[in-house]
């Protein structure tokens, strides 16, 4: 809102006996002249009056403008899903029956990952990316490719450590992963209305841990829009299971769902699954993490089996 515009403020009247004496046409020829010296001021403090309201109402809408918080961190959510219409980016990929989204939407549960098994699959994440990082705010640890952030580059985590990479993660790492990941392909294929056995984990499906650190590639610039379905064709069903604490463990960092001029966003929860369909009618992105470190697991599904990824496993 525009602040309001003042009438220019009344001119002193001198105090002084001469002053009083003075005729008063020299009085009404000062009078203008003391009102374009106080105006510049009282509309300089106007202005910055207006520009302090304007600032605090955007920190507190957030980066983004979000103007509605879907799922608070304080919440313990049973489950709230929204549909939305689907877009027509599906109509390019070849389509499967009983699983090819024609229900589209968002949902978000923190009934189907406890938070023991966010922190136990986050202690996976951290051993991982303890034997790397990206030099920039984002690092990723893919354990079915084996790619690890390692300074300004990506190595393969099982070329690189060979056989050491039994003294890193153990089968039962491994389990733990494999179990949380049947647990969100079946609350996806129950919010859908599909059978869990249409659905293929597809790749990339990915650790990511984002802290504050100034971006050195374009690939620690996570901020940025993106549809899934057009940045991964193989994506149907894109989920994240949330392994930090929004405000407690990191400030920023909020999931944002971007819709003209009203934007939703999550706030991460350990154990919390935040879950869409993948086309542009879920156009999203994450807040910049201000302060801490976020940790996250993408987990990504296909109804295409031509782009299905195996669980990782010791060989």
């Amino acid at each position: 809102m525009a602040p309001q515009r003042r009438g220019a403020p009344k001119a002193p009247e001198g105090s002084g006996t001469a002053e009083r004496r003075r005729p008063s046409s020299v009085k009404s020829a000062r009078a203008p002249r003391e009102v374009r010296r106080r105006w510049p001021r009282a509309a300089a403090l106007g202005a910055g009056a207006a520009l302090a309201a304007l600032l605090l109402w955007g920190g507190l809408a957030g980066e983004d403008g979000v103007t509605e918080v879907l799922a608070h961190r304080g919440e313990v959510l049973p489950g709230r899903f929204i549909e939305v219409p689907c877009s027509e980016d599906y109509n390019s990929h070849r389509r499967f029956e009983g699983c090819s989204p024609i229900k589209c939407g968002r949902g978000i549960t923190d009934a189907v990952i406890t938070r023991d098994e966010a922190r136990r699959v986050r202690s996976i994440a951290e051993k991982g990316l303890s034997l790397g990082g990206s030099d920039g705010g984002a690092s990723i640890l893919d354990l079915h490719s084996g790619a690890l952030s390692v300074g300004k580059h990506f190595v393969n985590l099982y070329r690189y450590f060979g056989d050491n990479v039994e003294n890193i993660f153990s089968q039962e790492d491994f389990q733990v992963y494999r179990d949380v990941r049947q647990k969100v392909q079946l609350a996806i294929a129950q919010a859908f209305g599909i059978s869990a056995s249409s659905l293929y984990l597809t790749k990339p499906t990915f650790f990511s841990r984002i802290n504050s650190t100034e971006a050195r590639t374009a690939h620690d610039e996570y901020w940025h829009a993106h549809v899934d379905k057009v940045t991964y064709g193989s994506f149907d069903y894109t989920s994240l299971l949330y392994l930090s604490d929004y405000l407690d463990d990191f400030g920023g960092g909020r999931f944002v769902f971007m819709e003209e001029g009203a934007n939703r966003t999550v706030e991460p929860r350990a154990g919390r699954v935040s879950f869409f369909t993948s086309g542009s009618e879920n156009l999203h992105r994450v807040e910049r993490v201000r302060w801490g470190t976020r940790y996250a697991v993408t987990i990504a599904f296909t109804c295409n089996p031509d782009h299905s990824i195996a669980d990782p496993a010791f060989t």
